[in-house]
């Protein structure tokens, strides 16, 4: 019986499951500062499932994409870890431009549209606004997914 999908992974579970060698997820961990995996007594590594699902986008930009890690570590930087993750779900980048994930951009579009109306709206640098921004997105997509569990 295998983990449940919300459960955390060992390296070796982590590599086996991007089919990868332990060494290599080692070395992203020293290239790509999102990878931040529990690292507990001994310094054993533990990998969260969101954990798992950026090594998957990586992989997929590293090795089907072409990217090469300075190519990866820019599109972390200007589109976030949720941007690699969707990549990785998606397929392809061509895939992830079909997908919701633009719905989620142009809502997030109209709702700041909305709130730019607003004479109250307050002044918020590029990085807060853009911290905003991805957990509106995050919050979007749960809300997405529960309105799909509850038709389906």
């Amino acid at each position: 019986m295998g983990k449940s999908a919300d459960a955390f992974r060992t390296i070796s579970e982590a590599a086996a499951e991007l089919s990868l060698p332990q060494h290599v997820l080692r070395f992203w961990e020293t290239r790509f500062t999102q990878i931040k995996p529990l690292k507990r007594g001994g310094g054993r590594r533990y990998y969260r499932p969101e954990d798992i699902l950026l090594l998957k986008g990586i992989c997929h930009l590293l090795y089907e994409q072409g990217f090469t890690i300075k190519g990866v570590q820019r599109i972390l930087k200007e589109d976030g870890p949720r941007h690699v993750i969707a990549i990785g779900e998606a397929g392809s980048l061509d895939a992830l431009e079909q997908s919701d994930v633009k719905t989620t951009d142009s809502e997030i579009r109209q709702i700041g549209a909305d709130s730019a109306d607003s004479a109250r709206q307050p002044v918020l640098n590029k990085q807060k606004r853009d911290q905003l921004t991805d957990v509106l997105g995050e919050l979007l997509a749960c809300k997405r997914m529960l309105d799909n569990a509850r038709e389906g």
